[in-house]
């Protein structure tokens, strides 16, 4: 509150020196009561101003006047209200969990599905390994763009995959993989991979039926799982294999074949942007499993947090996380 003073004696109020000679004793006596004038007449007043300045200051309960008014601006996570049937926020420092909702209900995954995809190809095959995409794969629904005969690495598949949500890509990418452990039943190869791999994670109720996440029939998922799993899921990612999630921190990205012609890859999640300091996300949208997301973050300091919903809606899903990780971020600021 206050400013540094100034001491410095102005050189018109020094004395011009005398011309007569006098004892030092008596110099310096002379001296000192002159400084004493001179030092009284500009420390005093600002004593003074000091003094009235601190008695205007606000009182010490101020701070938490301000904080209490921020709380009831953004909800927190024991009053927050969502649309997802499941919800669960993880501190991976700290091994704890911040928010549950239903965390262990098992509910369809859709193409969340895609990150277990993405993770065993990784670990089975080389990043370069060329594949060919299968008419088979074409004929998945939602056709990405990619064309039969068209060559990737296996990275840029798995890229395409998690990023833009391609079914092609992930199809392709799971036939080419189940076809080196199993030529003659490559398809359902991958897929008992992909549950054998979930099972070594500790994470049993991760049931796979397809390498895509798409709705086998009316009644019937391609994936379940819980969000306290998916979550765990993605934390074993981040933590072994943070290069599968970074594609999906980007808006967009060119998906590049062996002939050199690209295709543009779109990010399917809207809010990557919102997210301070994200990670890596994937959505999921089908008839039956409703709106999914899971992302993580840096609260700040190296603390990764995930947050996953299952079964909102197909808009109700971002909002679902944007409160999330407001409510997050409010709660840690206040550690």
């Amino acid at each position: 509150m206050s400013e540094d003073m100034d001491f410095t004696i102005p050189p018109e109020e020094i004395d011009a020196p005398v011309r007569r000679r006098f004892p030092v004793a008596l110099q310096l006596t002379v001296l000192g009561l002159l400084l004493a004038v001179i030092f009284s007449g500009t420390y005093i007043p600002y004593l003074l101003a000091k003094k009235e300045a601190t008695a205007t200051l606000p009182a010490p309960a101020a701070p938490l006047i301000i904080a209490d008014t921020t709380t009831t601006t953004t909800p927190t996570l024991d009053t927050i209200t969502i649309d997802a049937t499941a919800a669960y926020v993880y501190d991976v420092q700290t091994k704890r969990a911040l928010y549950n909702k239903n965390a262990d209900k098992v509910l369809p995954l859709a193409s969340i599905t895609k990150l277990m995809t993405a993770l065993l190809a990784h670990e089975l095959v080389d990043s370069d390994k060329a594949v060919t995409v299968p008419k088979a794969a074409i004929l998945q629904s939602g056709a990405s763009g990619l064309a039969e005969g068209e060559t990737f690495t296996s990275q840029a598949l798995a890229d395409y995959a998690v990023l833009s949500s391609s079914n092609d890509a992930a199809f392709a990418l799971a036939a080419a993989v189940g076809a080196i452990i199993n030529p003659t039943n490559p398809n359902q190869t991958f897929i008992s991979a992909m549950n054998i791999r979930a099972d070594e994670l500790g994470l049993p109720n991760l049931t796979f039926y397809n390498p895509t996440g798409l709705d086998i029939s009316t009644t019937e998922p391609g994936a379940v799982g819980s969000a306290r799993e998916i979550s765990f899921l993605m934390e074993y990612i981040l933590t072994n294999y943070p290069s599968i999630l970074e594609p999906t921190t980007f808006t967009s990205t060119r998906i590049y074949n062996e002939a050199g012609t690209y295709h543009e890859a779109e990010n399917t999640n809207p809010i990557i942007t919102r997210i301070p300091n994200v990670l890596g996300s994937k959505t999921g949208y089908t008839d039956l499993a409703g709106g999914n997301l899971t992302i993580a973050f840096d609260a700040g300091y190296n603390r990764p947090i995930i947050v996953t919903v299952l079964g909102s809606s197909y808009d109700g899903r971002f909002a679902d996380v944007v409160k999330l990780v407001a409510a997050v971020t409010a709660s840690l600021a206040q550690e």
